[in-house]
């Protein structure tokens, strides 16, 4: 009876360690600074500021806390609208419903897969209409890759709608040699187990505005008042990071230059070797935009590549290798059925064709030559 010998799993963006991280943790564990305060959260939030060029930082415990506390500072409650990107992870939208507030969804353009301006400036076209500005604007860069902040920014400085960039996704991604996650009243970066650089789980609070992040440290902290007793007068939240793991942070951050030029050497490779290929669009770099290429993605014209994308995701598999489709739009989803949602243009919806059409490969900076070979030829065989 034969037996099949299974292959070394390929994963989409698994964890990769610097080497650097057990001094940080070691540090911790030698002063028994364990928990959510100490040396190493102080440095790694100065060094994230100091690296995007942003006045302060505040460590949380992962990016979604981190917009759902952008949101409290922005005074998002009950009832408000907040105008947010469709083209992404539900992490996105769900502290919008944690302060009961209602999204709304804005569709992407072509060319960076972000929020589209389009669409933006018809919702709020809209909103005076009805007389319901939203209270904030969350946009999203995909995949590492920055969107477009100009014209995004013009149009809700025009409306004085506050900007939350989700840069979960960019850190180390560029627009116009301004930092990703800069650009808003407050930025956020995550650090989960698959993103550029990890701290296993958690996030970062960033911004200009040092009178806001000093509130979003109360609240974080379970915002204990001013007292020698614990004194409670508003909600607060157990958003902050601990010791330890901001030391990952530290340890990984020192490598991120390294890291972003690996995952765009691995896109350069698979763009090199299959873009030739029929039907086959990789998702575009806007000009004067350096994206991090956290996920290399493209997509698949079936009727020119007479193979589908459920089939190559399929082939891909059963070569022990993970990839996914495009993140399904939130405006598709069931949590969202009842929300807003303003395509591109009236009639085309880029970010549900993207959805359709939209593949993630194996983008990992610890990703092998020997393994980055095995992906790509799986893909060269489906054209054959």
């Amino acid at each position: 009876m034969e037996t099949t010998v299974l292959k070394k799993r390929i994963f989409l963006s698994s964890p990769h360690m610097s080497g650097n991280e057990m001094k940080y943790i070691e540090e911790a564990f030698q002063t028994n600074w364990i928990t959510s305060m100490g040396a190493n959260v102080d440095a790694f939030e100065a060094e994230i500021a100091n690296l995007v060029g942003l006045k302060e930082a505040v460590a949380v415990s992962s990016g979604t806390a981190a917009i759902h506390l952008a949101l409290e500072l922005l005074n998002v409650s009950k009832g408000d609208k907040v105008f947010c990107s469709s083209l992404t992870f539900v992490a996105s939208a769900n502290p919008i419903l944690y302060q009961g507030a209602e999204p709304v969804f804005i569709d992407s353009e072509p060319e960076t897969w972000n929020m589209s301006p389009l669409a933006l400036e018809r919702a709020f076209c809209d909103a005076i209409q009805l007389g319901e500005l939203p209270k904030a604007v969350i946009i999203v860069n995909l995949y590492g890759q920055p969107a477009k902040m100009d014209e995004l920014i013009a149009i809700c400085n025009h409306y004085q709608v506050p900007i939350i960039e989700d840069a979960a996704e960019s850190l180390g991604a560029s627009y116009k040699g301004k930092a990703s996650g800069t650009f808003g009243e407050l930025g956020i970066y995550s650090f989960n187990g698959n993103k550029i650089i990890t701290s296993s789980g958690g996030g970062m609070l960033v911004s200009n505005n040092k009178e806001l992040l000093k509130k979003a440290r109360f609240l974080a902290t379970q915002a204990k008042d001013d007292a020698p007793h614990y004194q409670h007068s508003v909600v607060g939240y157990n958003y902050r990071m601990s010791n330890i793991l901001a030391g990952i942070g530290r340890g990984q951050l020192e490598y991120l230059t390294h890291r972003v030029e690996t995952r765009r050497f691995i896109f350069k490779r698979y763009f090199d070797e299959l873009s030739h290929l029929p039907g086959l669009s990789f998702m575009p770099e806007l000009t004067n935009t350096r994206s991090n290429r956290w996920l290399t993605s493209f997509t698949l014209n079936e009727n020119v590549a007479n193979t589908s994308v459920n089939n190559l995701i399929s082939s891909l598999a059963d070569e022990n290798i993970e990839s996914r489709p495009v993140w399904k739009p939130l405006h598709s989803q069931p949590l969202f059925q009842n929300s807003r949602y303003y395509p591109h243009k009236l009639e085309e919806s880029v970010s549900d064709q993207l959805f359709k059409t939209g593949i993630c490969l194996p983008s990992g900076s610890n990703l092998t030559d020997e393994e980055q070979t095995r992906v790509i030829d799986v893909i060269q065989n489906l054209f054959q």
